[in-house]
Formats: structure tokens, C-alpha cells, sequence
């Protein structure tokens, strides 16, 4: 179960990456198109933000896989390895899993009743349906939520090897 976690989300992670490249060319090719032609559409500036949040949110379970996510590191760094696995357990049951729970909880929600009511951009010329970024947060937080437990079983074993 952990190697598929893993690789899961390693190739989410991998796959998003190159969505910043889309949205570099799609940023440059806005900011030429309104500098020299003034022109613009709505659509254009909400798939920007809604690729940075697919970036963000799909690409976090990686982040935590990898090591990179941010962490106040003030004392982990001096920690030792044992000392690291229980804040990395303690910190996965206490404060990771619940938070992502309830972010799959109230984003599938969300997601839901925007596909209820068949949401859409706001502004003229804006995207024809909001419900796949709104998918995104709870899938995004399922993944979390697999890494997490990843996390558990990986200081767990920690822990237990720390014993021996």
C-alpha cells in the first residue's frame, strides 16, 4: 500500500509540474496580447489561476512525500531521527488527517453543488463550468490524506526500528 501511495502521487506530483510550464506561456502570451494588441479575455485570466491551483493542490501530496512541504524548522532539523518520527506521527494524526478529512468533506460538498447547479464564470467570456477546480480540492485532499497515511506507517516503522 505504501508503494502505491507513493508512486501515486510521485506521478501526480511529476504530471502537474509541467502544468507551470502552460501557464508561463499562457501569462507571457496574455501580457503580449493586452501590451500590444489590448487585448484580453476572461477566460484566459481564470485558467491561470485555476492551473496555479492545480499545481498547488495536487502538487502538495508530493511535497510532502519528497520532504519539500513548508515546516517551521526551527528545532525538526536538530531533532533526531526517533525525535523526528513522532513529531511526524503525531503531526499526521493530530493535525494532518482530521484537516484533510474535513477538507474532502465539505469540498466534495462544494464540488457537488457547483455541479448541481452547473456553475460557470461569473464574467463575460469567462470558462463554461467552474466544477472541475472545484473537484480539485477534494481530490486534492484525498491524496493528502493517502500520503498522510503514508507518513503514519513510514514514522511507525521508524519508531519501531529506533526500538531495536
Amino acid at each position: 500500500m505504501l508503494s502505491l501511495i507513493n508512486r501515486l502521487n510521485a506521478w501526480i506530483g511529476k504530471s502537474v509540474s509541467w502544468l507551470t510550464a502552460v501557464l508561463v506561456v499562457l501569462v507571457v502570451s496574455e501580457v503580449l496580447l493586452r501590451a500590444f494588441f489590448n487585448y484580453g479575455q476572461a477566460w484566459m485570466r481564470e485558467l491561470q489561476w485555476q492551473l496555479f491551483a492545480l499545481v498547488f493542490l495536487l502538487g502538495a501530496p508530493y511535497a510532502l512525500q519528497q520532504n519539500r512541504h513548508v515546516r517551521v524548522d526551527l528545532f525538526y532539523e536538530r531533532f533526531s531521527p526517533r525525535q523526528r518520527a513522532q513529531v511526524n506521527l503525531v503531526g499526521s494524526l493530530l493535525f494532518l488527517i482530521p484537516w484533510c478529512l474535513v477538507l474532502i468533506w465539505f469540498g466534495s460538498q462544494f464540488a457537488y453543488e457547483a455541479y448541481l447547479l452547473g456553475e460557470a464564470s461569473a464574467d463575460v467570456g469567462g470558462l463554461p463550468t467552474m466544477v472541475p477546480i472545484k473537484i480539485a480540492l477534494p481530490l486534492a485532499a484525498l491524496l493528502l490524506f493517502l500520503q498522510a497515511i503514508a507518513q503514519v506507517i513510514l514514522a511507525w516503522r521508524a519508531l519501531k526500528q529506533a526500538e531495536l
